[in-house]
């Protein structure tokens, strides 16, 4: 009886031995064999203990207690605060360094979006809405002499043309409106070089018609710019193009009110920019004869590529029906032009 009764207490043991261990090394197990990473983040003030807990509720470990005596054991209880990309297949040891590891976070980031026809400003501005970096930093580093000199030495569609002192903002023209993702805790120069970067790969792609342009890069442009803010669909910026082309060839005033916009520079609605044509301003196209000293804003590649590729015809004039549905109007004489303002504009 005894005899037995020592047998069976044996193979109890050794059944629980058995099954600990197979518990123990299901748990030391990865969550999953393929690979899925996934960011999983560490609060400020956060404990191993409610990690661990976090871990295996979102499906990263089988056990927080056994991640626990892991941590305890391999002095890995020094958790940082912060986002980290997690691999599912880590084991639980991998995870713990992973996030001990304040090097491993991810960076913050944020995206931006900047629409063409941004001016510079609107640029920085909205920078400075998303990121720690200020528009006034920005602004001062666009019309820094010695960083756009550095920018010139590195960009082929940049020239010494740009610093010049009748311009607001050496870089505007430049800044290429895109989708973004920046780091939040960045710096201006670093935000510079993205946007750079991207009117380069602009500029690269269309390189062969910048080529073949007789006007310079600087001045596509600036008449880019004119383009964008006058039209808005592919056809009509092709057409407005063409019309600033025929007028640059007759020696005729652009006479753009976009351009008296950005004399302004700080206006209520476009009712002033259409009433000071008078404005003593050299970016007024109204007064000044030729392209103004530089781009008024930030041109999209569909307003690059239509003033590199303007449509061809005999128009001298346009206007759009700002009251009605926008469509742009054009004409080949001044009388013509005229009536289409009075039926679409003074008659409204």
């Amino acid at each position: 009886m005894k005899k037995r009764f020592i047998k069976g207490l044996l193979i109890t043991i050794v059944l629980l031995v058995v099954i600990v261990t197979f518990i123990f090394y299901t748990i030391m197990q990865p969550i999953s064999n393929e690979r899925e990473v996934v960011v999983f983040e560490v609060n400020s003030g956060d404990s191993v203990s409610g990690v661990a807990k976090r871990l295996q509720e979102e499906g990263f470990i089988r056990s927080a207690y056994y991640m626990r005596f892991v941590a305890s054991n391999d002095e890995l209880t020094a958790i940082k605060a912060g986002k980290y990309a997690l691999d599912k297949s880590w084991d639980v040891k991998e995870i713990l360094e992973t996030i001990n590891d304040a090097s491993k976070a991810i960076p913050d980031q944020v995206r931006v979006t900047l629409v063409e026809g941004f001016w510079a400003k609107d640029i920085a501005r909205k920078m400075a809405e998303n990121t720690n970096v200020s528009a006034e930093e920005l602004l001062e580093l666009w019309n820094d002499e010695e960083f756009v000199n550095e920018m010139i030495d590195r960009y082929e569609f940049l020239d010494e043309s740009i610093i010049n002192p009748d311009t607001r903002v050496y870089l505007e023209g430049y800044l290429f409106p895109e989708t973004y993702d920046f780091y939040s805790d960045t710096t201006a120069r670093a935000i510079t070089l993205r946007l750079l970067d991207q009117t380069q790969r602009v500029f690269e792609r269309n390189k062969a018609l910048f080529d073949q342009s007789e006007l310079s890069v600087r001045e596509i442009f600036i008449l880019a710019s004119i383009v964008q803010y006058e039209a808005s669909s592919q056809q009509d910026m092709g057409l407005v193009a063409g019309v600033f082309y025929n007028r640059l060839d007759r020696n005729m005033l652009l006479q753009s009110s976009v351009t008296v916009c950005y004399s302004l520079y700080e206006f209520e609605s476009w009712l002033d920019c259409e009433r000071q044509t008078n404005i003593d301003s050299l970016y007024n196209t109204y007064r000044y004869a030729g392209l103004p000293p530089g781009p008024i804003l930030n041109p999209s590649e569909m307003a690059i590529i239509a003033t590199l590729n303007p449509t061809e015809s005999d128009y001298l004039y346009f206007m759009a029906d700002v009251y009605g549905d926008g469509t742009v109007y054009y004409a080949e004489t001044l009388a013509e032009h005229e009536a289409n303002v009075d039926k679409y504009l003074r008659g409204r």
